[in-house]
């Protein structure tokens, strides 16, 4: 790996310089080919929790992914200027924004999953289907713990 800086052997076979190592190529992985599509990653996100959760309060959105509400705010308009979501009064509380997937959402999402597909399926291309599949089993326990 050109793109890989120098650690010592035994930095080098310690799992948490592995895992970071295979994430930042994964994240790089995914981020160019959502940049295909016109999309960033927490873009990505947010555009599947509110297809998942949705129609669903701008400030519930952010609370469930952890993003800081100035950050959700600036997200949502961008979504919504690219009439990726709409935002109108939450019908159960008029004080906040339902947010909701459009038809053109649901259309890029498709599109960008696919890519996101491919991203990961060329970041474990080494391995067979049952070692990746094995691989997420082994990730899940690690990142997820009593999950």
């Amino acid at each position: 790996m050109a793109d890989t800086p120098y650690a010592p052997r035994h930095i080098r076979a310690l799992p948490s310089w592995l895992l970071g190592r295979a994430a930042a190529r994964g994240h790089r992985l995914v981020a160019e080919a959502l940049a295909g599509e016109g999309m960033r990653m927490m873009h990505h996100a947010v555009l599947s929790a509110v297809e998942e959760l949705g129609p669903v309060s701008q400030a519930e959105l952010g609370r469930t992914l952890h993003i800081d509400p100035k950050d959700m705010v600036a997200i949502v308009n961008e979504l919504q200027g690219d009439k990726l979501v709409t935002r109108s009064p939450d019908p159960r509380d008029r004080r906040k924004n339902a947010i909701e997937i459009s038809a053109d959402g649901r259309r890029r999402l498709r599109r960008t999953r696919q890519l996101g597909d491919e991203a990961n399926a060329e970041l474990t291309g080494d391995l067979t289907p049952a070692e990746r599949e094995q691989l997420v089993a082994l990730l899940t326990r690690i990142a997820l713990p009593g999950e």
